[in-house]
């Protein structure tokens, strides 16, 4: 009898310990699916969700779990001076991402650095460590992606970049590809993924988060290269979340057969100029335009130039008064 007793006791204690086991897991997942039963739940929605009925993506109502807090101002000082009217400079860093140079031009007074990628040999894993070297610098971190791509302008954010500039944009459909990876839900398509950009030495303790925030921080430009993106500029430019278009004074002349000062050239500037005046968005162009009519944002030279200007302010008179040997190799060259 006592062995039978002890047998009973120790089944009761394991379906116990069963029982204890699953309600624990129940009440973790209260709302979960049963194990191994088709919940029904692309035709039946939970009580008290919003988007009753059957599932349907296009009439899907979007949550408020990243819904900034109420009040919450924006934080990046190269959109606020942008959308106030401000001449918005961006200096260049292409030759590499030397942690040292890229702080050296981000304190130079410039207000966002323009990374290159899309013309440098330069990776993300360099960019981000650069740029998480000097986050709180005078000038915020932006990148010219390669083009209209997810890995790409998701690999700038996700690294830190508050800026972010689409070459070659000719099409409706690239500028939306564009936006879409900029910003995240609702507006956009852009994954939550992690990064620099997520550091707290970074942007982690922004008030009201990276997250609910960024799609109000973040600054977008378009750059119109060709024929095509002038045939499309109008509509480029009055795709939701754009900030700015940029003239791109280089190819388009490259790609049209006309250099600045041939009417022809002009023609095609002045394209992009009413796109952006129509719109209502920014007009960009280079730093030598500062003073051409409605452009107020600018893409400045790079670190080599730079360096090379401030060498000969500093030196003054006696910048390249280098001494002339008569023979050996510094004397071949003609100084």
């Amino acid at each position: 009898m006592m062995r039978d007793f002890i047998a009973i006791a120790a089944a009761c204690a394991t379906v116990c310990v069963s029982v204890t086991a699953a309600d624990a897991q129940q009440n973790e997942f209260p709302m979960a699916a049963p194990a191994g039963v088709d919940s029904k739940a692309r035709e039946i929605a939970p009580a008290g969700a919003v988007n009753q009925g059957p599932f349907n993506m296009n009439t899907w109502k979007y949550g408020n779990a990243f819904t900034p807090p109420p009040g919450t101002k924006v934080w990046n000082p190269a959109k606020i001076k942008l959308l106030s009217g401000g001449k918005l400079v961006g200096g260049t860093v292409s030759s590499g991402i030397d942690p040292t140079t890229y702080c050296a031009m981000a304190n130079a007074g410039y207000d966002f650095i323009w990374t290159e990628m899309q013309h440098a040999n330069n990776t993300w894993d360099q960019v981000g460590k650069a740029w998480r070297t000097c986050p709180n610098a005078k000038a915020v971190p932006g990148a010219r992606v390669p083009y209209a791509d997810e890995f790409q302008i998701q690999h700038a954010l996700d690294a830190g970049a508050l800026v972010v500039v689409v070459p070659t944009i000719d099409t409706v459909e690239e500028a939306i590809a564009a936006r879409d990876w900029t910003y995240f839900p609702p507006l956009g398509k852009r994954s939550l993924g992690g990064g620099f950009a997520f550091d707290p030495n970074m942007w982690g303790n922004v008030p009201g988060g990276y997250r609910n925030t960024i799609n109000d921080n973040v600054v977008l430009i378009l750059m119109i290269e060709t024929l095509e993106g002038l045939k499309n500029a109008d509509e480029i430019a009055k795709v939701p979340g754009v900030h700015a278009i940029f003239a791109a004074s280089s190819d388009l002349g490259n790609f049209a057969g006309y250099k600045q000062g041939d009417p022809d050239y002009e023609r095609e500037i002045n394209i992009v100029h009413d796109a952006a005046i129509k719109a209502g968005v920014k007009l960009c162009g280079p730093w030598a335009w500062k003073n051409r009519p409605d452009f107020t944002c600018f893409q400045a030279g790079n670190e080599m130039a730079a360096i090379a200007r401030g060498v000969k302010i500093e030196l003054g008179e006696f910048a390249d008064t280098q001494a002339k040997p008569e023979i050996g190799p510094f004397a071949a060259r003609g100084r």
